[in-house]
């Protein structure tokens, strides 16, 4: 899930760190010198994709979704991320380098030369076990997938996560109200302006979660890459999961996008079964429409939609995970091409992928 997306990245790495020098000039109890941690991890990942049922050669094409798009043996991203958690303060700092990592970051580069590499950079303050407060970059709260690999199950992406919102720059406010329940409230930049705020446009956020079931909001101006003014975008999204037994879990996200009557919609389940300890299946079984000619499909043709199915398998060996994925895209128009070149509304593809995580 999006708004998971570092606790699901295996920490491996942790490095106490102790204050030396100032013990001698400040003299503190034991028990009230908080144990600080720094800790590095992070994935690496690469793969290889091809069309089934069109070319694979200069005229080879993909699912109009992120990430997993390049033809033959492909790389995906190195992520290194960088946290340090103190007993009431802390900070993450996330850094991708290569294609996967470039595209998470797409606006970034128009304003900096280095952005390009920052997928999250924030700072956090834990008031008291109820209240945490986060400034800076930090990745979306809303959607079931990320944009690290080490946290989906399926390895290409669904078209709600490509063309939801990816990071947010801003403050945000969680609220632990008791076991079950959960808040959020943030107020950031415009979607995906994670470098600052160009026009002095914000967008409001809110997060209500139950038992692991989260309801996500956005709403607020957003600024546009061609200059133009814009109503106020709104978005609404379900995010949660069950576990119906030990070995089966369905994850479940649906999602609704509007601005001034253009806009996206969608729903998809994730049904995941765990074969042995080592390998599990798992299904996205996705409808994404739009709304107008929002040009998520790429048909260039109003209220076009698309219904993907997704098999992947997850074969792990230690910190490593191979992932052998198939996948059938249908459109409701010619969005694709066949072997002949002809438009065809469909597309079947494979691709298999290595994950290691660290």
């Amino acid at each position: 899930m999006k708004m998971i997306n570092l606790a699901n990245i295996v920490k491996k790495s942790v490095f106490i760190l102790a204050v030396l020098g100032t013990s001698s000039v400040f003299s503190q109890d034991a028990d009230s010198t908080a144990t600080k941690k720094f800790s590095l991890s992070g994935s690496v990942d690469a793969y290889y994709r091809a069309n089934i049922t069109a070319p694979n050669d200069e005229n080879a094409i993909a699912p109009g979704t992120s990430f997993a798009n390049l033809p033959g043996f492909a790389l995906g991203m190195a992520n290194v991320v960088a946290s340090y958690e103190g007993e009431k303060v802390g900070f993450v700092a996330d850094l991708v380098f290569g294609p996967r990592g470039t595209d998470a970051v797409f606006v970034s580069p128009m304003y900096s030369a280095t952005g390009d590499i920052i997928n999250q950079l924030y700072a956090y303050w834990n008031v008291s076990d109820a209240v945490t407060f986060t400034f800076g970059n930090f990745n979306t709260f809303l959607g079931y997938e990320v944009i690290s690999p080490v946290g989906n199950f399926n390895y290409s992406t669904s078209y709600m996560f490509s063309y939801g919102p990816f990071s947010h720059t801003g403050l945000k406010a969680d609220f632990a109200i008791s076991e079950d329940f959960s808040a959020m409230l943030a107020v950031m930049n415009s979607t995906d302006f994670t470098e600052f705020n160009p026009d002095g446009k914000y967008t409001l956020g809110g997060q209500l979660g139950y038992k692991g079931q989260f309801l996500n909001l956005l709403y607020g101006n957003q600024t546009s890459t061609m200059g133009l003014a814009t109503e106020p975008t709104f978005q609404i999204d379900y995010t949660g999961g069950f576990d119906l037994s030990d070995s089966f879990f369905l994850g479940i996200n649906a999602t609704y996008n509007d601005t001034d009557g253009v806009g996206f919609y969608g729903a998809a389940l994730y049904p995941q079964y765990s074969v042995s300890e080592d390998f599990a299946l798992g299904l996205r079984a996705e409808y994404f429409g739009e709304n107008g000619d929002f040009g998520a499909i790429g048909t260039g043709v109003e209220d076009s939609s698309v219904m993907a199915l997704t098999l992947t398998g997850n074969y792990m060996v230690e910190d490593l995970t191979i992932k052998p994925e198939l996948r059938l895209d249908s459109a409701s128009e010619e969005a694709f091409i066949d072997n002949d070149l002809m438009a065809s509304k469909s597309l079947a593809s494979f691709l298999v992928a290595v994950v290691y995580s660290f």
